[in-house]
């Protein structure tokens, strides 16, 4: 297994949203017991089976960068963050269902890692209406938006909550999954997750070797820089 191809797949977000317990989850199939911040980055691996079923099915090394930190960081800190950001074929953005602030920052965090040489200071969150979607929509790179602590958000705030994180999923172009990090029931075999979870790894996959364009096979080397003057957070 050792000479299996692999792909890069940064999981960034708030620390304290459930990163390392996403990431034990999804590599080890099992819950973290005793979470820890992470200090620079850490480096998990999961086995994919791309397009699983077919005759086209192979099997990838998906490697997930858990980047620690706060997206508030001196410019010292995302300056050494950035050296992380090189390369890499996808990305999770994880936040916290019963924070609305680290939701607001994925935002911030998705600019940091596409701007890598740039600092996302001075962002503006308003109410407005002025964020530019297609922008993400012409991003190369694949999203996957997932919410953690589902399970604690309370009943009567399920309907609000889950309504602000499709907003957030249309702003990214992306899918979104919500779960519990310390159930894996969440990413069962068969459940909506798991084949959200599976069809973001094997469009990773896909992007990275069987695309025909150049610029979507190194990572975010080269591509165009993004310039939020405004985003918009209900």
């Amino acid at each position: 297994m050792a000479s299996l191809d692999r792909v890069k797949v940064l999981v960034l977000g708030d620390s304290g949203v459930g990163k390392s317990s996403l990431v034990h989850l999804l590599c080890q199939n099992q819950v973290l017991g005793n979470p820890s911040w992470t200090v620079g980055c850490s480096v998990d691996v999961r086995v994919q089976d791309y397009k699983e079923g077919t005759p086209e099915e192979k099997t990838y090394y998906i490697e997930l960068w858990d980047v620690g930190g706060s997206v508030g960081s001196a410019s010292s800190v995302k300056s050494t963050r950035a050296v992380f950001y090189n390369s890499v074929n996808g990305i999770m953005l994880v936040h916290d269902l019963t924070n609305k602030k680290s939701s607001q920052n994925l935002y911030r965090w998705s600019l940091e890692a596409l701007n890598k040489d740039s600092s996302p200071t001075g962002v503006i969150v308003s109410n407005g209406n002025d964020y530019d979607r297609e922008q993400f929509a012409e991003n190369p790179v694949p999203l996957l938006l997932i919410g953690t602590k589902f399970d604690q958000i309370p009943e009567t705030k399920r309907n609000e909550v889950l309504t602000r994180t499709a907003f957030l999923s249309e702003d990214f172009n992306a899918e979104e999954i919500n779960l519990d990090c310390t159930n894996p029931r969440y990413l069962a075999a068969g459940t909506s997750n798991a084949v959200k979870l599976s069809r973001f790894f094997d469009k990773v996959i896909e992007k990275r070797y069987f695309t025909r364009d150049p610029s979507q096979m190194t990572g975010f080397t080269d591509r165009k820089r993004f310039n939020f003057k405004s985003l918009h957070y209900d």
